[in-house]
């Protein structure tokens, strides 16, 4: 029975942090590493850093914002891009590509700004968008893997500081409620199936906070999400705090999970 491993990282501009991207992937050789928030066009897109490593890369992004990539040791099939339901594509928020017979959904869902914006709102008609989406192209009872930087933490111990923190964009009843929605479509937090009630695992940490990592000020704001065939076969799940404190940074750090395959 062969190993899956996925990961996901929201590196905050890849091209400042191939410095940390190149040597960890050569090291842990993931089978597959998406990522969120590229910030790079794609013709300025360092493909050749990972075909040099051996990983086939697919992406779509802009200068400046947003951008999302797949690399994988196989080469990909059915690769889309952003949703495709008449609504804003989005396609520098999602990627959707299949490997090793396993259907992979990579999105930077909106963050929303503040709750009264119309950026929040946004947010939450992306989620309804996205189970839609799922709904249209997968099914719950065949396997299935959504990840990336989804800008939700779910519960009190995905934050440092629930009671103060409650209210922001990422951390509020209506963003629990849609991402419920979407979980509710079949949907298990592999991260959660195995460190079911551990607290302070945390994926992100504000730059704007001083000493935030050595003070645990973080939050679990990136996930991994597998359909029960595939959650049922998960061996393992962690969160891999080198790079958060690696030289330059970015303010998320690498989640991981493992499948039996």
């Amino acid at each position: 029975m062969a190993t899956f491993k996925i990961a996901t990282y929201n590196v905050n501009s890849i091209r400042n942090r191939l410095h940390i991207v190149i040597p960890w992937i050569q090291k842990n050789r993931p089978s597959v590493i998406c990522f969120q928030e590229t910030k790079v066009e794609n013709d300025k897109f360092p493909a050749e850093a990972f075909e040099t490593t051996g990983y086939t890369v697919v992406f779509r992004g802009k200068k400046g914002y947003n951008g999302v990539a797949i690399a994988s040791l196989e080469k990909p099939g059915e690769v889309r891009f952003g949703l495709n339901d008449g609504g804003p594509a989005d396609g520098d928020r999602l990627i959707r590509g299949v490997f090793s017979g396993i259907p992979v959904v990579n999105t930077y869902v909106p963050q929303g700004e503040k709750t009264d914006s119309p950026k929040f709102a946004y947010k939450l008609q992306w989620f309804a968008r996205l189970r839609k989406f799922f709904s249209k192209h997968d099914s719950a009872k065949k396997p299935l893997i959504w990840c990336g930087d989804i800008n939700v933490a779910r519960e009190e111990i995905d934050v440092h500081n629930p009671k103060r923190l409650l209210g922001h964009v990422d951390f509020t009843p209506e963003v629990w409620e849609a991402f419920d929605s979407v979980c509710a479509w079949g949907f298990t937090d592999v991260f959660r199936k195995h460190h079911p009630k551990e607290p302070g695992h945390y994926t992100f940490f504000d730059y704007r906070i001083p000493r935030t990592v050595e003070r645990g000020l973080g939050w679990r704001v990136d996930h991994i999400l597998a359909t029960a065939p595939l959650a049922s076969r998960s061996v393992d799940a962690y969160i891999d705090m080198k790079p958060r404190t690696a030289e330059k940074p970015s303010d998320h750090t690498i989640l991981v999970a493992e499948f039996k395959i």
